[in-house]
């Protein structure tokens, strides 16, 4: 049997880090970083599709500069909208299903619960207005496709709220931290285990029984429920519990309004996702993000001691 061909782009971010291994038990992968493959320069990108011939393609890049794209927003919508149209209209002419990640800031926030995925988008930026953008490219363009919906991510690649705070609080001994915008930390290991069990059980063979399935947008996040002063909290508390040297105790986490720390960008109160249909599709529920988040800091803990 011929293995798959699976194309992955943005092999050196926080979730092509973790994809790669994944996808390599699945198939022969052709794994490109920005230097090898630039999505921001389309004759390129397209070059590298129709030269790879994949079967799969899985797409890890995003510009995710939020505040930047407020000023670069020509850049941003060439990567986060031009680009994924780009690789829906190559992966239909080689008939290849398109894996691509989207974000929870395609919606405004203002609904009180959770959203699911036929609720309305309501972008409040420009980052959520070219994410939005090139969903609607992909599911205008091909009809194979899986997109995974995630929010507030975090991995030990790249930078991210988590590291970054951890960072902090070996050198400061107060931080203030948002406590009025709510969602699910999700790690990149989450994304790529997840990412990896669709291809699996849906994609990895040529005839793709029930690839039907898979097909469309899915939300994809832990289980439970945070604020970002709160998400803070559980990082410091953690990293103590594993001893790491911090000059920061959690009592010293100011909650703070999102009004107190203004942003060229705004962002959604409420990014919390529904993910009954990514959980009807697996067969089983989604760890809390409490238990990611420890696995996150033990590993990050050990690549800093080996650095």
């Amino acid at each position: 049997m011929t293995a798959l061909r699976i194309l992955l782009l943005g092999k050196d971010g926080q979730v092509g880090t973790s994809l790669q291994p994944r996808l390599a038990k699945l198939g022969d992968v052709a794994a490109h970083n920005r230097t090898t493959c630039d999505l921001g320069d389309a004759d390129q990108l397209r070059n590298v599709i129709r030269a790879t011939r994949p079967d799969l393609i899985v797409n890890a890049v995003a510009y995710t500069a939020v505040d930047k794209a407020e000023t670069d927003a020509a850049l941003c919508h060439r990567i986060n909208a031009e680009a994924p149209g780009i690789l829906a209209e190559e992966a239909k002419a080689l008939g290849a299903w398109l894996i691509h990640y989207s974000t929870d800031y395609v919606f405004d926030g203002s609904k009180t619960a959770a959203y699911a995925e036929n609720d309305p988008p309501s972008p409040l930026s420009v980052y959520g207005r070219s994410k939005l953008a090139g969903d609607d490219a992909i599911a205008s363009a091909l009809p194979d496709h899986s997109i995974l919906r995630v929010s507030w991510v975090y991995g030990v690649t790249g930078r991210n709220f988590a590291k970054t705070i951890l960072k902090l609080a070996s050198e400061r001994d107060e931080l203030r931290i948002v406590a009025d915008q709510f969602g699910a930390p999700t790690s990149a290991e989450l994304i790529a285990e997840t990412t990896a069990e669709i291809i699996a059980r849906y994609l990895a063979s040529p005839h793709r029984g029930n690839a039907a399935l898979a097909r469309g947008i899915f939300n994809l996040a832990p289980s439970g429920r945070t604020s970002w002063h709160h998400y803070a909290v559980e990082l410091v508390r953690e990293a103590e519990r594993q001893g790491w040297p911090l000059k920061l105790s959690e009592d010293r986490i100011i909650p703070i309004s999102t009004e107190d720390y203004p942003t060229p960008a705004a962002r959604p109160r409420n990014s919390l996702l529904d993910t009954t249909k990514l959980r009807h599709l697996l067969g089983y529920d989604l760890p809390q993000w409490q238990t990611p988040l420890r696995e996150f800091i033990a590993q990050l803990h050990d690549v800093n001691r080996q650095a």
